[in-house]
């Protein structure tokens, strides 16, 4: 299983734990083969079951889920609610417990990693280019007590610049001249959108300094990665990021 597991490339914290999903190594039939952790997608139910309970293993418990709607809504993950939390809608996690693996899923949007420097508080966002318009990475580090430069991100796997396509609605979505180097104008009308940058640049804009990525391109990669753009009926995969005592 650990095979099918992509762990960041970033400089957290020790007890930073952090790690990405494949497609590869699960129980689903085609076309949400393999290792689709969404229950929501159309997949058998009890094939997804079966994923989530292998993807288990690899955690120190049961992972806190979402149901995303691509908003700026973000979940605090305390001692009030840690036990008694169920399936709620938002599209991000914040916690400073430790052993509460926190989940987004994704087939094509970007998930965003979030620690401070020091390991004692993380997050993690659903990055759709709607949430990210509304201002979600914003509402996420408002969550931080440390200053953002103290804040580190990871980018994790999304669509690609090459693959991307958006309408003009997209482009206005995001306003400021920073902005212009996210979007390449096509022959027909249409932009490429480069996810990782405009992440990027609103990270800048907040301070946080320390940005790290593989840029893996879910669309261009079928073979390890799930895309919506590129199939429309898919699985999803999950990334999850925990704090551990040591």
């Amino acid at each position: 299983m650990s095979s099918n597991l992509l762990h960041l490339n970033w400089p957290a914290a020790k007890q930073v734990n952090a790690l990405s999903t494949t497609r590869q190594g699960g129980f689903s039939k085609p076309p949400f083969d393999s290792f689709n952790l969404g229950l929501h997608v159309g997949d058998d139910q009890h094939d997804v079951q079966k994923n989530r309970t292998l993807l288990t293993q690899s955690l120190p418990r049961t992972p806190k889920w979402l149901d995303q709607t691509h908003s700026a809504d973000i979940i605090i993950i305390d001692e009030t609610n840690y036990q008694t939390y169920h399936t709620s809608q938002a599209d991000g996690f914040y916690t400073r417990l430790f052993d509460v693996p926190l989940a987004i899923m994704t087939a094509d949007c970007l998930p965003i990693f979030l620690a401070d420097k020091q390991g004692t508080q993380i997050a993690i966002v659903h990055g759709g280019w709607r949430g990210l318009a509304q201002g979600i990475i914003k509402n996420t580090l408002s969550l931080f007590s440390s200053n953002p430069a103290d804040v580190i991100a990871y980018l994790g796997p999304a669509i690609g610049p090459s693959a991307f396509e958006v309408g003009e609605d997209v482009v206005r979505s995001f306003s400021g001249d920073e902005f212009d180097k996210c979007f390449k104008k096509q022959m027909n009308g249409k932009f490429m959108a480069d996810i990782f940058a405009i992440a990027s640049v609103q990270l800048n804009a907040l301070q946080v300094e320390q940005i790290y990525s593989d840029k893996l391109c879910t669309f261009s990669d079928p073979e390890r990665f799930f895309s919506y753009r590129r199939d429309g009926e898919t699985g999803r995969l999950a990334h999850l990021i925990w704090l551990s005592k040591s």
